[in-house]
């Protein structure tokens, strides 16, 4: 474990005292540390509040480096006993559910957590002003006027802190003494069933709960509903001039209307033009609802969205969509007001567009179109979509009799799926004789509306299950506007910035905090999201149901948690007029009240005029900084230099042209660990100073930058870099590339190249820089401009191995001679299980490799030159007739063969059956990717072989001209038979159009389609045309 330097909210080792300049109070002190190690106890709780942070700072104050007088000291050791005594009482205030506590206590707990957010304030101030950086310049006249001027600072520094003392024990001695009055000791905690009090540090997330959220072949009773409400969607689309066809799904919350409109979405989206799937939620930003469809229709950022207002996004809309096939699913509208504004934009062009509103209001449904109520589940669907929770499935519960569901836990669920799968979460773990506590300890509803009150008491008695520390961090996601896409990376960061996750045995912080985030899902208190293509069953964040939101905003707002401004509010008053964390959300309102701003340690802007909000020089004491607004020009960051204490800055503007004053001063930040850039282009001030910011751990430029960072081998702390050069400085690059070998701390690298070749010394030089990084989890290399190949004698020359942690894998536009065989290598790289592989040339051995990758789900594979002339190689199945086989790519669930032609060959051997592969053809060439002995599968006993036995997404393209007629005079290459992939549900095929006329390409899709209805499973098959430009009018001999 790295020993500490840092002194903030920040956990005690992440910090390195490597590249980082002190001002010590004498020449022979040592650099300070300033945090001790900090358990999981002494994290930032909402229980505790800062207590838990506030005290190991305390003893920090009493070392000799500061030089504080005798008296001082006594008075913090004092200070210290009389609130760790505070801290054991407030742990357990905390652990009463609140309608248990009387009004004193709670008044007391508030007080007490709001004087801790003071003391950390004024302790972590005074350690930020002593930690000046040395004088840039060197020469001596000036560096000891430099030192006598801090000097003289740090005495007044001191002769502060000690009058601090002195009023903060005034008011501690105050609250101890209400302590005693209101017998706050007497309190003692409500049993909990919580079966492990600490959450695991590296928690996995339940495959259980994600494919209830994800799967939609695993979702109790979809497939009813879903064909009906097809049947509705599709009503009359044999008219040439089919009408627009609405259908509104209505039902209260938690029913699960998104996630049946999601259901039919993915099933008809691919015989749309295009297709959008839009929230809208309470209070919507209509301007924002507008740019969100035309994103998602154009699948880019469409240039000039920014500045247009809605009339003129509404007219855009309907110039888009005026001759197109379309389907749109808006979700969870409000109002009538807000759909009416939306339906003008959605023109009815009779070409048998489809679009689904989903509503609580009958109002809405009525005004939209076909009501479609959803209802409760059933009780046979309510017991299996309980049981598929608390085990792996139904199979697996048919073996658990004991554990029959009991009714009455199913009756108070009244067939709300999220209220079902929440109770079923809370269960997880907990011994079978426990699950009637459980149920007696949440105090059911009898009144009309029993369903939605009795969900909100399964979602608050869960909330109260949770251990104090996952209480925190779900309690923050409350500063995130209704139905937002939460990113868990930076959620993650900020949670380490703000104080609540901090590394312990050994594991990074980021670790523990991502297990936090896995507990929060198995719980059911958040939804997963998985990423998008190439990213098979990747969680890159999650969405909060909106009861779950509601749940957590009211308590926040209570205890004066968090404070949330929307829709042009002004400032409340909150606990003693000081507010702690607030977000502003839609809000152009220009705030006064400055004064109140002074203690906010967390600032977030979501779609708000910056330039109308609060100035940054009164957040003095801001950690975390996030703007994601329109309009941020560079008069508004004019302070950022000022804010000593952050530690987490993102921002987010995709009008902002990125270089000014407060780039230029972005270097005094030297407490900042993360940085993301996202949304704006960055110019090269901030870059050339990146360097300064020697305690970063998490670096994050979305956009290209002409200049790479200097000193980028200074951040020694980084875990986390993503970076995009757009330059053409090859002397710049080499020495970026050289640098990277000296983060050894790294787990995530992903670096691009635009513009230029990569050479071979450049290749080699990575190589290099890359046998340093043991810790690496994900590498992204991306040279867009890579004419020349990655020499893989060279890589392997070199003696490069990846490393054994490596999840994923990406050597995007990097084009390998041959297979680089002992780089990726199985017994090399156990977890990896995300790849993506450009080769010139692959053979069997490579194919093998790849196939016993043991964990390897995701695949991505581009070969330029198949291998002329392979032997038929029984690669993929159980085994060939010889019994030699290999069980290989068994857990692979996506595969991906794009721009290259995919068929199947049909080949007879022998009599014995002969064998099928599928092929990956590039020209006149092809390449076996895998087979299976025929004679032992259909040849044999009439069993369809199996390829691929888990992969359920494939992605290939078919060259329509060869489709039908192309032979390679070894089989039939038109077959397409997708029985042979048993789990196959989503099958993705783009049709190269060149040289072929139209009904050929029609033939093709309805050959596409043909395989797609007669397989078991329906997949969802989606069409893309490639080269409708080189289409010929009719068909060549």
């Amino acid at each position: 474990m790295r020993s500490s330097t840092d002194y903030g909210l920040w956990p005690s080792s992440l910090s390195s005292p490597r590249g980082r300049h002190w001002t010590s109070f004498s020449t022979t002190t040592p650099p300070p540390t300033c945090c001790a190690d900090l358990s999981p106890t002494r994290a930032m709780e909402f229980a505790t509040g800062a207590l838990g942070t506030l005290l190991p700072k305390l003893g920090q104050l009493l070392k000799d480096e500061y030089n504080l007088h005798k008296g001082v000291k006594k008075d913090i050791e004092l200070l210290t006993r009389e609130l760790e005594s505070m801290h054991a009482a407030l742990r357990n205030v905390g652990e009463v559910p609140p309608e248990q506590l009387s009004e004193l206590v709670k008044i007391w707990a508030r007080s007490l957590r709001e004087l801790s957010y003071d003391m950390e304030d004024i302790v972590d101030t005074f350690l930020v002003n002593v930690q000046g950086t040395e004088p840039s310049d060197k020469r001596s006249a000036k560096r000891f006027i430099k030192n006598m001027m801090n000097f003289l600072t740090k005495a007044k520094i001191q002769n502060d802190i000690a009058q601090e003392i002195m009023d903060i024990r005034e008011r501690v001695k105050e609250v101890a003494e209400r302590r005693d009055r209101y017998r706050v000791d007497d309190i003692t905690p409500a049993k909990t069933f919580t079966v492990n009090a600490i959450t695991p540090a590296k928690a996995i997330i339940d495959p259980r709960i994600a494919s209830l959220y994800t799967n939609v072949a695993d979702l109790v009773g979809i497939d009813e509903t879903r064909e009906e409400l097809i049947m509705r969607l599709t009503e009359g689309d044999d008219d040439m001039c089919a009408q627009q066809s609405i259908v509104s799904i209505v039902g209260f919350g938690g029913l699960g209307k998104t996630t049946l409109a999601k259901a039919v979405y993915d099933k008809l989206k691919g015989q749309s033009d295009c297709a959008a799937f839009v929230p809208v939620g309470r209070n919507p930003n209509l301007k924002k609802v507008f740019k969100d469809i035309l994103i998602d229709l154009h699948k880019l950022m469409p240039f000039g969205l920014e500045s247009l207002d809605e009339r003129q996004l509404i007219d855009k809309l309907q110039e888009f969509l005026k001759n197109k096939r379309y389907f749109l699913v808006i979700d969870d509208v409000w109002d009538t007001y807000s759909w009416g504004i939306i339906k003008l934009a959605l023109i009815e062009n009779n070409s048998g567009s489809r679009i689904i509103v989903t509503t609580r209001t009958h109002e809405v449904a009525t005004e939209a179109g076909q009501v479609y109520k959803l209802h409760p589940l059933s009780d046979d669907n309510s017991r299996k979509l309980f049981i598929a929770r608390i085990f792996a499935g139904e199979s697996k519960a048919s073996n658990h009799q004991s554990y029959e569901v009991s009714d009455w836990i199913l009756r108070k669920c009244d067939g709300i799926p999220l209220a079902i799968i929440t109770m079923a979460s809370l269960l997880v773990g907990k011994p079978r004789e426990q699950w009637s506590e459980v149920h007696r300890s949440i105090n059911f509803g009898n009144k009309e509306n029993r369903q939605v009150e009795n969900t909100m008491k399964i979602l608050s008695f869960s909330y109260y299950d949770l251990p104090s520390h996952l209480r925190t961090c779900l309690l923050h996601l409350s500063v995130f506007p209704e139905d937002y896409f939460i990113a868990k990376r930076p959620l993650i960061w900020a949670w380490i910035a703000e104080g609540f996750v901090h590394e312990r045995q050994g594991i990074s912080s980021f670790e523990i905090g991502e297990g936090y985030f896995n507990e929060l899902l198995n719980r059911s208190m958040i939804q997963p999201v998985e990423e998008g293509e190439g990213a098979e069953e990747i969680v890159c964040g999650c969405r909060l149901h909106d009861m779950v939101l509601d749940l957590i905003r009211s308590i926040s707002s209570e205890e004066n948690f968090v404070t949330v401004l929307g829709n042009n509010e002004g400032v409340t008053s909150s606990s003693q007029g000081k507010i702690r964390r607030l977000s502003l959300q839609n809000n152009n309102r220009t705030l006064e009240a400055c004064m109140k701003m002074q203690q906010v340690r967390s600032f977030i802007s979501y779609g708000c005029d910056i330039g109308k909000g609060i100035p940054l020089s009164c957040l003095k004491l801001v950690r975390v900084l996030a703007i994601h607004s329109r309009g941020i020009k560079h008069r508004h960051l004019r302070h950022l230099q000022n804010l000593l204490h952050l530690r987490y800055l993102h921002l987010n503007d995709e009008t902002f042209c990125g270089d000014g004053e407060f780039i230029e001063q972005i270097g005094t930040l030297k407490f900042l660990q993360t940085l993301i850039v996202d949304g704006m282009k960055i110019g090269s001030k901030v870059v050339t100073r990146v360097g300064l910011l020697t305690q970063l751990l998490c670096l994050r430029f979305k956009h290209a930058v002409d200049i790479l960072p200097d000193g980028i081998g200074k951040l020694t702390s980084l875990e986390e870099l993503k970076i995009r050069y757009g330059g053409y400085s090859e002397k710049s690059l080499r020495r970026f590339v050289k640098e990277l070998g000296s983060l050894r701390e790294l787990r995530v690298l992903i670096f691009e190249v635009l513009w230029m070749d990569v050479d071979r010394v450049v290749q080699i030089e990575m190589v290099e820089s890359l046998r340093n990084l043991e810790k690496m989890e994900h590498l992204s290399l991306v040279y867009f401009d890579s004419s020349v190949p990655a020499d893989t004698a060279a890589w392997e020359a070199a003696g490069f191995l990846l490393p054994r942690h490596l999840r994923r894998l990406s050597f995007r536009a990097i084009s390998f001679t041959r297979f680089p065989s002992l780089c990726i290598n199985p017994s090399r790289l156990p977890l990896l299980s995300h790849l993506f592989l450009r080769l010139h040339d692959m053979d069997e051995q490579g194919l093998r490799i790849l196939g016993e990758l043991p964990e390897l789900r995701d695949l991505e594979l581009q070969v330029l030159r198949p291998t002329t002339g392979v032997p038929w190689i029984p690669i993929i199945g159980t085994t060939d007739s010889t019994g030699d086989g290999y069980l290989l790519f068994q857990k692979l669930r996506r595969c991906s063969l794009w721009s290259r032609e995919v068929g199947f060959l049909l080949s007879t051997k022998d009599e014995s059956g002969g064998s099928v592969s599928l092929r990956v053809r590039s020209g006149e060439a092809s390449m076996i990717l895998g087979s299976e002995w025929k004679g032992v599968c259909s040849g044999i006993g009439g069993v369809t072989p199996t390829l691929m036995p888990s992969a359920q997404k494939l992605d290939f393209t078919v060259r329509a001209r060869g489709f039908k007629n192309s032979n390679d005079n070894s089989g039939d290459w038109g077959s397409l038979d997708l029985e042979y992939f048993a789990s196959v549900k989503n099958v993705r095929v783009e049709i190269d159009c060149e040289d072929a006329a139209a009904a050929e390409v029609e033939e093709v899709e309805a050959a596409l389609r043909r395989a797609a209805e007669v397989h078991p499973n329906r997949p969802i098959l989606e069409m893309l045309r490639d080269g409708e430009g080189k289409m010929i009018s009719a068909p060549q001999d």
